[in-house]
């Protein structure tokens, strides 16, 4: 870990995979699929939809807005059924038109399927070749489109078999989950590098992609899905098969640091506690100058971290920073414009607080570097003698292929420049980072049981082989 105190030597955040939700077996399944899908809205706000199944027959609700929005005049009564799947999706590319929110909906004049996918397809370029001149027309650019027309190829009925064969020609990291009129299916990648849960709610089965969606409906965790694995579901029973070898877990790091709910677990993993671990594993690494006053976290998923350094260091632990509850993440927000607004509207320093102290400021990571200098400078306006800033994950200098919004090196800060470069570019009294050996110390409780962890925007070591990736123009939309 390079560390620079820029008094002594001269001392944006993160967008992540679309969430799923899904339910079967339960007379409010849309309702239930809502509040589901609003216990994950932090993970998306462009988009949302479901898709239920009435009597046997798919129908779709989705619009381009929060959660709250697309479905605040949607009468329940009429979308009455025991199955739905759901899905909230945010877009990196400003493509944001609604034939690429999901859950896609295809029909044939057999049956009709239902698709909602969180990751990114690496080789999705070369598989939408192929099918075009197969006579496939897509009518998305999402590459969550690209499963259904494999699944559905030379006419193929829509079964285990199918969708087995369709999972084992995609390269790439992936969550799916997909609804016909008589079976839900879910899948994870082979890597695991998203998670996928199985819930209980009486006899009704319930599958998200963070446990919280549990709690906020009152389902009981029952088992995460596995790398590789499928899952079928039908008519209250729950059958398991693997379409794929389970390789060396690499669930995303970033799940831990910033992604997910502090309420969520992830691997058998508490996300708050792994991140309260880090603050503590940060500040034995990198200690407090001897003058600090206070620990303050930037809000949210900074502040497990800040508690963990505070209680490592012997500091106060004070709220320096509030956050606007009515403006949403910086990182999903498509332009660099948008993401610099955002930031003005949605923290605001607590003077009282911080005014004639030194400040050691906790922080989950920094990207491109944006959202840490309008902090930093908006604490010293409110009269911190020093900004001390601490991240409480390693310098993210790699590009993520599996779904998270940083798919160039140009835009990483701690790419192109040194830690001491950046203090001085976010106007920090000094800087310094989680190690990675820090990180998954705090993370990796028993590797034994297979948790290991993706790093590879931190060490550029990639799980999955990225070359097919590199071909493919990043335009492509990821969900």
């Amino acid at each position: 870990m390079e560390r620079c105190n820029p008094k002594l030597a001269e001392i944006q955040r993160i967008s992540g995979e679309c969430p799923v939700f899904g339910i079967w077996g339960h007379e409010k399944a849309t309702e239930l699929t809502y509040y589901g899908l609003h216990a994950l809205q932090h993970r998306g706000q462009e988009g949302a939809g479901i898709v239920v199944n009435v009597e046997g027959e798919l129908k779709a609700h989705k619009g381009l807005d929060l959660v709250n929005d697309v479905f605040k005049d949607v009468e329940f009564d009429q979308l009455q059924g025991h199955h739905a799947i759901g899905h909230v999706r945010y877009a990196t590319q400003g493509q944001t038109g609604i034939e690429n929110v999901q859950p896609l909906l295809f029909h044939s004049q057999t049956e009709s399927m239902a698709l909602a996918h969180s990751g990114k397809i690496i080789n999705a370029y070369e598989l939408r070749g192929q099918l075009e001149k197969q006579g496939s027309i897509l009518q998305t650019s999402s590459d969550t489109e690209i499963l259904a027309h494999l699944i559905k190829r030379d006419g193929q009925e829509i079964n285990e078999k199918s969708i087995s064969n369709a999972l084992n020609e995609l390269h790439g990291a992936y969550a799916y989950m997909i609804l016909t009129k008589d079976k839900m299916y879910a899948a994870l990648d082979p890597h695991g590098i998203f998670t996928l849960s199985i819930g209980l709610l009486g006899d009704a089965y319930v599958i998200a992609s963070e446990t919280c969606a549990f709690d906020q409906i009152g389902a009981t965790f029952v088992r995460d899905i596995l790398p590789g694995e499928l899952i079928t579901i039908e008519e209250r029973a729950l059958k398991s098969s693997r379409f794929a070898k389970q390789e060396k877990r690499a669930l995303c790091a970033m799940e831990y640091v910033y992604l997910s709910r502090p309420d969520s677990n992830e691997n058998d993993v508490n996300v708050h506690a792994s991140r309260k671990q880090m603050g503590k594993e940060l500040a034995k690494e990198a200690p407090a100058p001897f003058n600090a006053d206070i620990v303050i976290g930037v809000p949210d998923s900074s502040i497990s971290a800040a508690i963990g350094f505070a209680e490592e260091s012997g500091l106060p632990y004070e709220m320096g920073i509030i956050k606007n509850r009515y403006v949403g993440r910086t990182f999903i927000k498509p332009s660099q414009d948008l993401r610099e607004q955002g930031v003005k509207m949605k923290l605001s320093p607590v003077r009282g607080i911080i005014e004639g102290k030194s400040v050691m400021m906790i922080d989950d990571s920094i990207v491109r570097g944006t959202t840490s200098k309008r902090i930093v400078h908006m604490v010293k306006d409110a009269g911190a003698k020093e900004v001390h800033v601490r991240i409480a994950s390693p310098p993210i200098e790699h590009p993520c292929y599996y779904g998270i919004d940083m798919s160039t090196y140009e835009e990483l800060i701690a790419t192109n420049h040194s830690t001491c470069e950046i203090a001085e570019m976010i106007g920090a009294d000094s800087l310094a980072f989680l190690s990675e050996a820090g990180l998954e110390k705090a993370i990796v409780k028993d590797k034994s049981l297979n948790q290991g962890l993706c790093t590879a925007c931190m060490s550029g070591r990639y799980p999955i082989d990225i070359k097919e990736g590199k071909k493919s123009p990043l335009c492509v939309i990821k969900d």
